[in-house]
């Protein structure tokens, strides 16, 4: 049989109700340029044997590898996917998970107007910036408060700033890099200020500080070394006698303080184990209550809201980061500020603990995260999660895994195999075998979980 008689034509396949529903869904130019690439493919096939021998089989063929072809064209890349590595804030898996009250809050502001840049008891066009102003004042003890898009940009534009032709002293101990190739050094060179380092890698005094003063200098740095620990042989300034050296000379301080911690102590139950990670971490409100100038922070991090980066301090200086022609390009948008409100109002109102979900992982104790693999009728070992993202280096939360094997399957080829279900699931190898912590999974997502792994033997 001729491939001209075996191949449908175009206009006969189009005229298929499946493929009706295929442009409505798709579009009718999407849907004509997939049914011409599949007709021509299966017409070369005839020549071979590998092609349907009837008319209608190949019309069946054809549409259901257009509609194949047309759902990878327009499938989006970005995919939920189920944290079951213990890792709380994974920079690779979209970092903090948002809190109810913030999804719902995106919801509602994400589907209308705002008045985003409007005054409504003026009647006149307002300002974006001051959104959230409030909320974080209330929070962390502030003057003011400005959201930018992420915590670098947030350091780059209040550098730009306040410093910008002149020198900025930074310890060597703080000269760090965070992952994805965030330098310090780069990031100062790109706010046009001059990098003055002082004191050693493992020692840093106030009178490192002190002796690199001179009359190009125009302000002090202090970079909170998030995602590594200095032991042994080690000294740093305390934050204030670094604010006290810096009001002696007129200087601005600036810290950035990376992780966001804002969490009251009172969130922490007594002889828990867990509250130990975080216990370490510095918090905003404590660096504004030393009297550091200019605060950087992230929102998507400890603080468990959405990627942004917060600048908080006194007024006069975050008068001169808002008149900055660098703010646009790094302002945010009303989704963003959206989910940093519902998320600052969870810690005024004194339920973050419950249900901003960063926190409560980190303070699950292991005895609940061991109740629920309990259920999974598999072998239930000990282990520890992390907090990640770069906050609280070292930190070490105890925690029970799930241990899961296939009999001559390598735990690498598990791993792999767990990652190409949908959602994927991203576990870890720890010692050889596949584990899934569950201090990472939400408890909603438990049953989706054992679905799941269900046809995975053990």
């Amino acid at each position: 049989m001729s491939s001209y008689r075996v191949i449908p034509s175009v206009d006969q396949l189009r005229r298929r109700p499946s493929v009706i529903a295929l442009e409505t869904q798709y579009g009718h130019a999407a849907v004509v340029d997939a049914l011409r690439t599949e007709a021509e493919e299966i017409r070369l096939a005839v020549g071979t044997g590998n092609a349907p021998d009837t008319s209608e089989l190949a019309a069946d063929a054809i549409v259901r590898r257009a509609h194949a072809r047309l759902a990878g064209t327009v499938a989006p890349s970005l995919r939920r996917v189920l944290n079951a590595t213990g890792v709380i804030i994974h920079t690779n898996l979209g970092r903090a998970p948002l809190a109810s009250a913030a999804l719902e809050r995106i919801a509602a502001i994400g589907g209308g107007y705002t008045n985003l840049e409007y005054d409504v008891a003026e009647g006149e066009r307002g300002a974006r910036d001051t959104h959230a102003e409030q909320l974080l004042c209330r929070l962390t003890g502030a003057d003011a408060a400005v959201v930018v898009n992420n915590c670098a940009a947030a350091t780059l534009l209040a550098l730009a700033a306040l410093a910008r032709g002149r020198e900025v002293l930074v310890s060597r101990g703080e000269l760090v890099e965070i992952g994805g190739g965030f330098r310090v050094p780069d990031v100062m060179a790109q706010s046009g200020a001059y990098l003055r380092e002082v004191g050693t890698t493992n020692r840093t005094r106030i009178a490192d500080y002190a002796l690199a003063i001179s009359d190009r200098t125009g302000a002090i740095l202090r970079v909170h070394p998030s995602n590594f620990k200095i032991e042994g042989f080690t000294a740093r300034a305390t934050l204030a006698e670094i604010v006290a050296l810096a009001r002696k000379f007129d200087l601005a301080i600036v810290e950035d303080l990376g992780s966001g911690f804002v969490a009251s102590r009172d969130s922490f139950t007594s002889g828990d184990p867990q509250p130990a990670a975080l216990s370490r971490e510095p918090s905003v409100q404590a660096s504004i209550a030393e009297g550091v100038d200019v605060v950087c922070c992230s929102g998507d991090k400890l603080l468990g809201g959405p990627q942004a980066g917060i600048i908080l301090g006194r007024a006069a200086f975050l008068s001169r980061i808002r008149r900055h022609p660098l703010l646009r390009a790094l302002r945010v948008d009303k989704l963003t500020y959206a989910a940093l409100e519902a998320t600052l109002i969870e810690y005024i109102t004194g339920r973050a603990a419950g249900t901003v979900p960063v926190l409560r992982m980190a303070l699950t104790p292991p005895d609940a995260v061991g109740a629920r693999a309990d259920g999974y009728f598999v072998e239930v070992i000990d282990g520890v999660s992390t907090i990640g993202g770069g906050s609280a280096a070292g930190s070490e939360l105890p925690t029970r895994l799930i241990a899961i094997g296939l009999a001559g399957l390598s735990a690498d080829a598990l791993e792999a195999r767990l990652r190409a279900l949908n959602p994927p699931i991203i576990a870890r190898i720890a010692d050889d075998r596949v584990v899934v912590d569950l201090r990472t999974i939400e408890p909603g997502e438990d049953e989706e979980l054992i679905r799941l792994m269900i046809a995975q033997p053990r």
